[in-house]
């Protein structure tokens, strides 16, 4: 099955240009090998085309398909405040910590879509979702991260059934997280974040009401 495409979203930002970028453009190569589809080209001036007379931040939509193709789209972007904190809830939809793809980011994206839906926007910023042990695994558009006091953010290891996000693989690479299965009960004792490369780190809490 090849009927979807990659995804990679990035940040640009006029005085920086792409934020992550050589993370982002090494986990579009790897994820293409992964599933057969041809080494990306020209990706670079792809991006840079699509940014050439952006003034104001921008949201980078890459898309990469099967046959070699590229789209890119920007819209605006407004960055957090830096006191944000979201508001997280658990979805009764479940993940398979089987399914291969999910360790992808593609434009299959029906689980993360039924998971959003569970709750409006007033009721939940973002929503975590489990797989079919009850491991926490990720949110629909961010990599989960717990603080748990041992001074180094906890993240889900990846065959719980997860995105390896690009801020997730930094965060672990500059050895500011660690990597750990997290438990519901886990939640309650430390202090939740969720991210994204676009957004970055973000403090959250977890409604139960």
């Amino acid at each position: 099955m090849k009927d979807f495409s990659l995804i990679e979203t990035l940040r640009w930002q006029p005085d920086e240009g792409f934020i992550r970028l050589r993370l982002h453009l090494a986990r579009l190569s790897r994820s293409a090998r992964r599933i057969g589809f041809p080494e990306p080209m020209d990706v670079v001036a792809k991006l840079e085309d699509a940014v050439r007379d952006g003034k104001e931040p921008r949201r980078v939509r890459l898309t990469f398909d099967s046959q070699g193709r590229i789209d890119v789209t920007t819209a605006p972007f407004t960055p957090l405040q830096q006191d944000t904190i979201w508001k997280l809830r658990i979805t009764s939809t479940r993940l398979d910590s089987t399914d291969k793809l999910l360790r992808i980011k593609t434009t299959c994206r029906a689980v993360y879509e039924a998971a959003r839906a569970e709750f409006t926007p007033q009721q939940a910023d973002e929503v975590i979702l489990l797989n079919e042990r009850q491991d926490v695994c990720e949110g629909t558009i961010t990599s989960v991260f717990l603080d748990d006091g041992s001074g180094i953010l906890r993240t889900p290891p990846i065959s719980c059934g997860l995105l390896a996000g690009v801020l997730r693989t930094e965060l672990i690479c500059q050895r500011e997280a660690r990597v750990g299965r997290i438990t519901l009960d886990d939640l309650d004792k430390g202090t939740l974040y969720v991210g994204n490369s676009l957004r970055g780190l973000i403090r959250a809490t977890l409604q139960k009401d």
